[in-house]
């Protein structure tokens, strides 16, 4: 349902990813630290550093970030391209290396 978009962007392939109200909820309740963060959720989906292969057709979008509300991080973002474009979910951490197990797919 459109209505429910958050917000939208470009993934690197031209793809609108859109982020629902319902997912955003999903994510400040899993990590409540990514209250404030909707803006380099969806900067990340735009302009990512590099984007990793997930194990079920996702796609991981990682970006370096030398000031985030928990200090220097990488924001990951997990989303889908195909139908209708949409993230899974999102978090920030310091070990980016631990998320490239399913293979770079887009090197910046």
């Amino acid at each position: 349902m459109l209505q429910d978009r958050l917000d939208s962007t470009r993934s690197v392939t031209g793809k609108i990813i859109r982020l629902t109200h319902v997912q955003w909820f999903h994510i400040v309740e899993s990590h409540d630290y990514m209250a404030g963060n909707l803006g380099i959720i969806m900067e990340t989906v735009n302009t990512p550093d590099f984007i990793v292969r997930g194990l079920k057709g996702e796609r991981i979008a990682l970006k370096a970030y030398t000031q985030t509300n928990l200090g220097k991080k990488h924001c990951v973002v997990v989303y889908r391209e195909n139908g209708n474009g949409f993230v899974i979910t999102a978090f920030l951490t310091s070990k980016p290396e631990s998320i490239k197990k399913g293979g770079v797919l887009w090197p910046k």
